[in-house]
């Protein structure tokens, strides 16, 4: 879930620079993703095997939309929080409410580029979430 296209242009570009061949779903603000994954929850629909999610999004922020994806179906899914935040204390809350690890967006293109092997790194140790 990201609201800037800008951001999103460089996330996709971070994951073809990491040769990861993906469908991704771009969602702009946090009501929506919401809605999103509990319409998902009716359906036979496979969850994703990854969610990249920003803290600032319109409506509903990450957090909220977080708690609610692990309250849901798509609990197991890896989350990779890709966020412009550098606070302790966001950090500290979205691992608490079940993201696996934390990205903040750098102002350095070649650093924002890292974002593809820590999404590949991600996929490939994917294990089942415990307790959900």
């Amino acid at each position: 879930m990201e609201d800037s296209r800008a951001d999103a242009w460089l996330i996709r570009l971070a994951l073809t620079k990491a040769n990861i061949d993906a469908d991704i779903v771009v969602i702009e603000d946090g009501e929506k993703a919401i809605r999103f994954f509990e319409s998902e929850a009716e359906t036979t629909v496979s969850c994703p095997d990854l969610i990249l999610l920003d803290i600032n999004l319109p409506r509903f922020k990450g957090k909220d939309v977080l708690c609610r994806i692990r309250a849901g179906r798509c609990c197991a899914t890896p989350v990779l929080v890709v966020t412009s935040s550098n606070s302790p204390a966001d950090r500290d809350a979205m691992r608490e409410n079940g993201a696996q690890d934390y990205f903040r967006k750098p102002s350095d293109l070649a650093e924002f580029m890292t974002l593809g092997d820590l999404v590949r790194d991600l996929l490939r140790g994917q294990e089942p979430r415990p307790g959900c």
